[in-house]
């Protein structure tokens, strides 16, 4: 299996929710924390955090955070930081459950996005991931918005809770999903199910296509079921991240 890059070119985290779950939940990532010159007294508690931690903190102008994460809602603070380390796919899935005894007996949930493009879509989905309790997710290596300042920030700094894995060939990774006991479930508004009618009280690898054509056909064809999301009303198709929530959060109910 490809274990392609390790590390995203992203370099700033934005935000204050974002930065407070990093510098909570990973701080060791931190290398400098930016605060913007004019915000007084009310990154008090984010100064604290990053003094604890023995994290630098300087004051800047805004315009040097507008240049650190352009188009980015920053709210006066960006944390610089050293690359997310992207996993292998087979250290993921070993980390989740090394074997198929064991896969059948914690009914992981894997995500699989097939070339998610947008990073905003990126940042939903993962934040309702963790929200979820989802194991881990795969991502592709090329086609595909890779994790960025604004998907950290969509995702409200829960990405620094998920194991992410970067692949060359999605196809492929499923195949070893499914050689390690996983069943597969796509995501398509042709589907044979509902997602009440899918069992998911079981090791689940979750597949969810792209925003603008869905899952590639050597993609669909490995999935054990595909699921489609019944609608009453006019609209065609969900965003992605909608539809990611949905099926995550039936899966959740399926398992209580």
């Amino acid at each position: 299996m490809s274990k392609g890059p390790q590390d995203t070119r992203a370099e700033y985290i934005a935000g204050r929710n974002p930065v407070r779950e990093l510098l909570e939940g990973d701080a060791g990532r931190i290398q400098k924390l930016n605060i913007q010159k004019s915000s007084g007294g009310s990154m008090g508690e984010l100064h604290a955090l990053a003094r604890d931690a023995g994290i630098p903190v300087r004051f800047v102008p805004t315009a040097a955070l507008e240049k650190m994460v352009p188009g980015v809602n920053h709210q006066g603070v960006v944390a610089s930081v050293s690359p997310i380390r992207y996993l292998d796919a087979d250290e993921m899935l070993s980390a989740i459950a090394p074997t198929r005894d064991e896969v059948r007996e914690s009914k992981p949930i894997v995500l699989i996005l097939d070339h998610i493009q947008d990073p905003h879509n990126l940042g939903a989905i993962v934040r309702s991931a963790v929200a979820a309790g989802v194991n881990g997710m795969i991502i592709p290596e090329r086609g595909a918005a890779p994790v960025t300042a604004a998907s950290v920030k969509t995702s409200a700094g829960t990405i620094s809770h998920l194991p992410i894995a970067r692949v060359g060939n999605v196809s492929q990774t499923i195949y070893r999903l499914k050689e390690r006991g996983y069943w597969i479930a796509g995501a398509d508004g042709a589907g044979e199910l509902t997602p009440r009618e899918m069992d998911w009280d079981r090791p689940i690898g979750l597949v969810i296509g792209s925003e603008e054509s869905g899952m590639g056909r050597a993609v669909r064809d490995q999935c054990d079921h595909v699921v489609r999301i019944p609608m009453r009303g006019p609209a065609e198709s969900l965003n992605a991240s909608v539809a990611a929530g949905i099926l995550l959060f039936e899966a959740v109910q399926c398992r209580m």
